[in-house]
């Protein structure tokens, strides 16, 4: 799944870069969120500036390489193309942000699905690495302070962030990788048996 979000995002920035497509026409706006859906999708594939699209397409194979590590089971594949979308949704609470585009929102929310993970299914020094990159993300997203601003202006980017993004990704990420594995639990897994740990192909390179 991350070498396809990374073609589709290369592939789209190619598209946009010709005038093949425009940038108003993808970006996720809070007023065409209904009228026009697949904005919820295809915010996430763009990007605002070849700076925005290469550090996002880094990022994601870090993180890609944070799932494989910690052995996200493929059962969880769906929390993390479920948050694809709904990750952009979560946008809807801060509707001052009138455009937002790039991965980040994403990458945030498949982070959450490790911690997770790593919290709930593993034991020992697993589970103490998922709580610490929890503590961790958690101070990251309040010194953001995303509820302040819609947009911040960080030194070294060419562009605004939009560090409601990074909330709504965590918070998506979490809730949903919770309602899986508590499924999970309740399912076939009566004894109270964790996820076995699989590689993902969710969060593969």
């Amino acid at each position: 799944m991350c070498a396809a979000l990374a073609l589709l995002s290369v592939l789209l920035a190619g598209l946009v870069g010709l005038g093949a497509l425009k940038a108003q026409w993808l970006d996720w706006q809070p007023q065409l969120a209904l009228a026009q859906p697949w904005r919820a999708f295809t915010a996430a594939l763009l990007h605002w500036s070849p700076m925005h699209l290469w550090a996002n397409i880094g990022s994601l194979f870090i993180v890609a390489a944070l799932g494989w590590v910690a052995e996200v089971p493929r059962a969880l594949t769906g929390a993390a193309l479920a948050a694809w979308p709904l990750t952009q949704l979560g946008l809807l609470v801060q509707p001052e942000l009138q455009h937002y585009a790039g991965l980040s929102g994403w990458l945030y929310a498949a982070i959450g699905v490790v911690i997770v993970h790593l919290v709930w299914n593993r034991a020992g020094t697993p589970r103490w690495i998922g709580i610490g990159i929890g503590i961790a993300l958690g101070i990251k997203l309040a010194a953001e302070q995303a509820w302040m601003q819609p947009l911040q202006v960080v030194a070294g980017w060419d562009i605004a962030i939009a560090p409601a993004a990074h909330a709504s990704g965590t918070a998506m990420g979490v809730m949903l990788a919770a309602l899986i594995t508590a499924a999970h639990r309740r399912g076939p897994a009566r004894s109270g048996a964790r996820l076995a740990p699989r590689h993902s192909a969710a969060l593969r390179p």
